[in-house]
C-alpha cells in the first residue's frame, strides 16, 4: 500500500532530488498531513536532524500527536527512539543507530531499519557519506533484530523517473519474511501495485506533491474486485468504529472523496453519490483503509446531521448506543438551549459540574459490588460526557489520546504518586 512521506526541513515540508537539491517547498507540514492521512500512516523524516544541522522536533511532535506517523531522521540512540515511541509514534526509523545493541533495547515490531543506498552501497549522514557496505548484506545481518525495513534508492529519489523494481525484488527477498517499504523514484500507480504484489509498501513523496501520482490512484493501485462491475464494497463507520452502512466505491468516487475529503461513493444506479447533498447528513472523510485481501474498503467518517440511514437512524442497523450516542444526545440538548435541560445547567454552572464530577468519582471509588460499580460508573461517565460537551471537546479526541498512550513503551507504575498521597494523610 501507499505510505505518503513528509520530509521536514526548516519547519517546512520539502522534497529533495538525490538527497541534496531542494526542489520543492510544500509549506506547512500539518496541512500536508491533513491530506495524506486519508490514506493511513505517514512517514515523517526530520532532514535537519538527519544531517546534524538542527531539528524540527516541535513540528514532528505536532504531527505525531494528530496523525498516525512513523518517525525518522537523527534518531541515534535507544533513548531517543523510546522518546518518540512514548510520544505516540507508531514506529521509529533508525539508520546508523540500527545496531544489534540498540535494536535489542526496543520493541521489535515498532522499529524500522532504514537502509539508504546509492547503486547498492549503504550511505549515511543524510545520504552524504558512503560506507562501502552492500545493502543486501546489511539487510541479512539485521534481519534477526529489525521489525521492518525502509529501503531508499537515493540515486532515484525525487527524480520522478520511476523506481528500480528489480532492486526492490532483491531487497524483499533478502529481508523475507520481514516487511519492507521501498522509497526512491516511485512515480506511477503501476509501480505501487507491482511493489504490493511483491509484498512491499511504497513510500512516496515527490510524485504526490507534484500531482504526477494522485493520492487516490496510489491508494487504489493494489485494490482488486471480484464483482462484475468492478466496484469495491465499502463499509462506512463513524469515528468511533460504529458501522453506519454499506456503500460501493470506484476509482472515480475515490478520487472525488480524496479530493473533497467527503463521503462520496459510487451508486450502482445513479453514478457518483455524495452523502448528504440532499438530506444535509453530510460526512467529513477522515480515513480510508483497505482490507487484508485488497477487495473491500472502510471509510471512517465524521457523520453530521441525523445519521447515515435514509430512515433517519444513525446507522442502517438502527440506533447506536454507548458513549457516542450519549455524546450526541448531550450535544443536541446543549444546542436546543432548553432551560429545563440538566445538561445545559451543568454547562452554564462550572462549579456545579466540578462538584458533581468529584462526587460521582468518590461514589465510584466507594462502590463495593458489581451492580453498584456499574451504576456509579454510569453516573460518572454521564458527567464526564457533559463536561466534554460543555467544553467543546469531542469524545473521539479523548479516545485518540487513550490510543496514543497505549503506544507508550516506558510506563510508570503509579506507586510514587500513591505514596505521596499517603504521606499527605499522615499526622
Amino acid at each position: 500500500m501507499i505510505v505518503p512521506s513528509i520530509d521536514v526541513m526548516g519547519g517546512a515540508a520539502v522534497q529533495l532530488v538525490g538527497g541534496k537539491e531542494r526542489a520543492l517547498d510544500a509549506g506547512d507540514p500539518l496541512a500536508v498531513a491533513e491530506r495524506f492521512a486519508l490514506a493511513g500512516e505517514i512517514a515523517v523524516i526530520d532532514l535537519d536532524a538527519a544531517t546534524g544541522s538542527g531539528d524540527n522536533r516541535r513540528v514532528v511532535e505536532a504531527l505525531v500527536r494528530r496523525f498516525p506517523c512513523r518517525v525518522g531522521g537523527g534518531i541515534r540512540s535507544a533513548e531517543a527512539a523510546l522518546d518518540w515511541l512514548d510520544r505516540g509514534a507508531r514506529r521509529v526509523i533508525l539508520g546508523t543507530a540500527a545496531t544489534p545493541e540498540v535494536l535489542r533495547r526496543l520493541p521489535r515490531e515498532r522499529v524500522m531499519v532504514a537502509l539508504d543506498s546509492v547503486n547498492g552501497e549503504v550511505v549515511v549522514e543524510g545520504w552524504r557519506r558512503g560506507t562501502g557496505l552492500d545493502v543486501l548484506e546489511r539487510i541479512r545481518a539485521l534481519c534477526p533484530y529489525a521489525g521492518s525495513f525502509l529501503a531508499t534508492f537515493v540515486e532515484l529519489e525525487g527524480r520522478l523517473a520511476g523506481t528500480n523494481l528489480e532492486a526492490a525484488r532483491a531487497v524483499v527477498d533478502a529481508a523475507s519474511p520481514i516487511p519492507v517499504t521501498i522509497a526512491g523514484g516511485i512515480t506511477t500507480a503501476s509501480e505501487v501495485a507491482a511493489l504490493d504484489r511483491m509484498g512491499a509498501d511504497a513510500q512516496v513523496g515527490m510524485a504526490l506533491y507534484t500531482g504526477r501520482l494522485p493520492l487516490a490512484d496510489a491508494f487504489a493501485a493494489p485494490l482488486r474486485s471480484d464483482r462484475p462491475d468492478g466496484l469495491w464494497p465499502t463499509v462506512v463507520t463513524d469515528e468511533h468504529g460504529v458501522a453506519l452502512g454499506l456503500a460501493y466505491s470506484s476509482l472515480e468516487s475515490l478520487r472525488a472523496a480524496f479530493e473533497e475529503r467527503r463521503g462520496i461513493y459510487q451508486s450502482r444506479s445513479r453514478g457518483l453519490w455524495a452523502k448528504g447533498e440532499t438530506s444535509g447528513n453530510a460526512q467529513q472523510l477522515l480515513r480510508v483503509a483497505a482490507d487484508c485481501d485488497r477487495d473491500a474498503l472502510k471509510f471512517v467518517v465524521r457523520q453530521l446531521g441525523d445519521g447515515f440511514c435514509h430512515l433517519g437512524d444513525w446507522s442502517c442497523w438502527g440506533a447506536a448506543g454507548g458513549l457516542p450516542a450519549l455524546e450526541r444526545r448531550l450535544r443536541e440538548r446543549l444546542a436546543g438551549g432548553s432551560a429545563q435541560s440538566y445538561t445545559a445547567r451543568l454547562a452554564e454552572d462550572p462549579r456545579l459540574l466540578s462538584a458533581k464530577l468529584a462526587e460521582e468519582a468518590g461514589e465510584l471509588a466507594a462502590a463495593s459490588d458489581r451492580a453498584a460499580t456499574a451504576w456509579e460508573a454510569a453516573d460518572l461517565l454521564y458527567f464526564v460526557a457533559a463536561a466534554l460537551a460543555a467544553r467543546g471537546v469531542p469524545l473521539a479526541e479523548v479516545f485518540a489520546e487513550l490510543d496514543r498512550r497505549a503506544l507508550t513503551v516506558r510506563r510508570r507504575d503509579g506507586s510514587r504518586t500513591f505514596r505521596e498521597e499517603e504521606s499527605r494523610e499522615e499526622p
